[in-house]
């Protein structure tokens, strides 16, 4: 091996450790390693930020804000006020919410598809009187099934088809992904709708982690006494009757920063205290209603009290990139900044109960929130975090849904057809959604996930000094030598297969990153054509379902679900073999080698 190449796998496995590890955000780690990159001078300077120019990033860009708008318009929910029906058994209704996730997961960035959908899902469980967990696995495995199926159903696919446009001279098309992707789409969907719900853990299948929070008043909350109450100077044994009859349980007092658990019974209040208190919402209201306390500190109380009669309880899951994820809410300023207060955490179906606002939020967690009235879904999308209620799926311009529809669907008819380039024709939609006010211009750049951006930027640069370095070549040689005289399908399965090992641990972008130009050398040596090597890099690296934190949508579900981290295997496992049993047939028989 060469020194850039020794340089360059360094980088690379010590990108996959910090990835795998979790500890910062992955985007931050990418841009770190391209960084280091240029200063190990395996990096040209002048390529460093070529890839947030690139059309890859660019499109990825686009389709998130393309996504929004259809959401906006009230496109989905169109769909989906259609398949709300209690009534209907779980196979059935798997069958038909898995079908419409994976449909609009052909169109709409897959993370949106399952935001929109998983309120629906978790409303009908509830009203169904069964656990969420049933369904939500099922229903994410489905949306990123049907990521496959189309050009822009998925970041791993535009990078792939970007890879084959810089190495062979053309791109795929919209569809050219959808006769292997449908068909494996749908042998996955009838697993998961005819077997798969059933190997989910009966744990996990029996309570909701939402309702259980509701409803057993477990709300870890603070309220602090202000100045010149009448409490100041009174034993907190004095408050024991009111909180008996605002049922609230006093659980403690915090001084000077410093918690006080079995002598607190006996302290005289003084000023700015912080009683800790377990209670549900109501009386979490009344109580501090009737004893003139306060949600948060005297230098910052101006801020929210005029709120403090209009609270409402709000419910949010945590994704990986939230504003508030790997942070504290005493960090985020959640008191101050948006008038609100954190009642209560639900992790994996348990429940936290230290300090409140020194708990460190981790992704799948699912927060509830005391918001102004009317505020929660401000709040919800200032943190970062999707929406569990219902409400969470107003229509705010249902009379724009044919518009947006027609918008989108003559720009895909141009691409499709080669009238103009994807990336073109998915900024003409971007642009007619703006001018149409369907995507308010103000909202425009919130819509885009600025850390995919970030990420997908720095990577591509990584990702060519790579293969301009012979580091590829290297590693497909290396992978042609253990095959040795295999056929050639059964190195298309092992090709699959190690993608979505790294899919199931690595972020998938990053995933088809590396592999795709690995799966191009690979035929070289082969002497067979490459999209069928390529159309084996993006379905395996779409296919991470053995773990929560390979694709997104597995950690949405983690805190709605109640799931472990070591439940998603039981259906994840046989899904991964049907996929490849089905799509590596599909790709030699659309994409002969």
């Amino acid at each position: 091996m060469t020194s850039d190449q020794i340089i360059l796998f360094g980088l690379f496995a010590a990108l996959f450790a910090l990835l795998i590890w979790g500890r910062w955000r992955y985007d931050i780690v990418a841009f770190g390693a391209l960084l280091a990159g240029v200063v190990l001078g395996v990096v040209n300077p002048d390529d460093a930020f070529s890839g947030f120019g690139h059309p890859a990033t660019i499109i990825v860009a686009l389709v998130l804000v393309v996504s929004s708008g259809l959401v906006n318009a009230g496109v989905v929910q169109l769909i989906t006020r259609k398949v709300v029906d209690k009534s209907r058994s779980l196979g059935g209704h798997i069958t038909l919410m898995g079908g419409v996730g994976a449909v609009l997961s052909g169109f709409i960035n897959n993370v949106a598809a399952l935001a929109l959908l998983m309120p629906v899902d978790i409303q009908t469980a509830r009203k169904a009187k069964r656990a969420p967990g049933l369904s939500l696995m099922p229903l994410s495995f489905a949306t990123i099934l049907g990521g496959m199926v189309t050009l822009i159903g998925t970041p791993p696919n535009i990078i792939i088809s970007s890879i084959r446009q810089d190495e062979l001279g053309t791109s795929f098309g919209m569809f050219d992904f959808t006769p292997v992707g449908a068909v494996t789409a749908l042998a996955g969907m009838a697993f998961v709708a005819l077997v798969g719900w059933r190997l989910i853990p009966s744990r996990a299948t029996q309570k909701d982690p939402v309702d259980a929070l509701q409803d057993t008043s477990v709300y870890l909350a603070e309220l602090s006494v202000p100045e010149g109450n009448d409490i100041i100077g009174q034993r907190l044994s004095a408050l024991d009757d009111l909180a008996t009859t605002s049922d609230v349980s006093i659980l403690g007092l915090i001084r000077d920063g410093t918690r006080r658990y079995g002598s607190s019974r006996s302290a005289r209040l003084k000023a700015d205290d912080i009683l800790v208190l377990e209670a549900d919402p109501d009386g979490l209201e009344e109580f501090r209603s009737a004893a003139g306390l306060a949600y948060t500190s005297s230098d910052r109380r101006e801020i929210i009290e005029g709120e403090t009669d209009g609270l409402t309880l709000t419910e949010a899951v945590v994704p990986r990139d939230a504003r508030i994820a790997d942070t504290t809410v005493q960090a985020v300023g959640l008191h101050w900044r948006q008038r609100s207060v954190l009642v209560g955490i639900s992790r994996r179906g348990r429940r936290i109960t230290r300090n409140l606002r020194r708990v460190r939020i981790m992704a799948g967690d699912i927060l509830l929130l005391l918001t102004p009235a009317d505020a929660g879904q401000q709040v919800i999308r200032w943190l970062g975090c999707l929406p569990l209620a219902e409400r969470g799926l107003s229509v705010t311009q249902q009379n724009k849904a044919w518009l947006a529809v027609a918008i989108f669907g003559g720009a895909v008819l141009a691409a499709t057809i080669g009238l103009l380039p994807l990336s073109i024709g998915l900024g003409l939609v971007v642009l007619g959604y703006v001018v149409t006010g369907i995507v308010p211009l103000r909202e425009l750049y919130d819509q885009i996930e600025w850390p995919v951006v970030v990420l997908l930027g720095s990577l591509i640069p990584l990702g060519d000094a790579l293969n301009d370095s012979g580091g590829t070549e290297l590693l497909a040689s290396q992978l042609v030598g253990l095959t040795g005289s295999l056929p050639v399908w059964a190195i298309l399965a092992i090709l699959m297969a190690l993608t979505m090992t790294l899919s199931d641990v690595l972020n998938n972008t990053a995933t088809a990153i590396v592999a795709a130009p690995v799966g191009i050398e690979i035929a070289n040596r082969l002497d067979a054509a490459p999209d069928a090597f390529l159309m084996a890099v993006a379905v395996g690296a779409s296919s991470a379902f053995l773990t929560p934190i390979g694709h997104k949508n597995n950690t949405l579900i983690l805190g709605p679900g109640g799931y472990r981290f070591g439940d998603y295997w039981r259906m994840g496992l046989p899904l991964e073999l049907i996929v490849i049993s089905v799509s590596v047939p599909m790709i030699l028989l659309v994409w002969p080698v």
